[in-house]
């Protein structure tokens, strides 16, 4: 299944990010929210940024190759989102504006790319069968 090789990478970036805020959580004694510390605040916000991109972009991918998606398009859509992914948390930890920005257009684009596929496929499977 090609989605499985795009959720391993993805699932590890987040359990990353999620660690990373328990580290800062820990270090700076804040049980509760940012307490106005600009780091921890960015640690978060890549966590929940990827919280929020990720399942979306997997489920489409799934329902792209359920539906018989050419292997290029779920190849071409998985690596966009974990590049994506990867370089929009790079620019919120490290306050590279550059890789924050690319990270999310392919993140995007990924989506988008994703979405119209599966209302290809299945505009196409229901021609088929009709």
């Amino acid at each position: 299944m090609i989605t499985a090789i795009y959720a391993a990478p993805l699932a590890l970036l987040v359990v990353w990010l999620s660690l990373r805020v328990v580290k800062l959580r820990r270090a700076k004694k804040v049980r509760l929210g940012d307490a106005g510390d600009s780091e921890l605040q960015g640690a978060i916000r890549a966590q929940a940024n990827a919280i929020e991109y990720i399942p979306l972009s997997l489920i489409l991918l799934a329902l792209l190759e359920m539906s018989g998606g050419h292997p290029v398009l779920l190849h071409a859509g998985g690596v966009a989102v974990v590049a994506g992914r990867t370089l929009h948390a790079r620019g919120l930890l490290t306050d590279a504006l550059g890789a924050r920005v690319l990270g999310m257009q392919l993140t995007l684009f990924a989506i988008i790319g994703l979405a119209l596929a599966c209302l290809a496929y299945a505009g196409y499977s229901f021609l088929e069968q009709g």
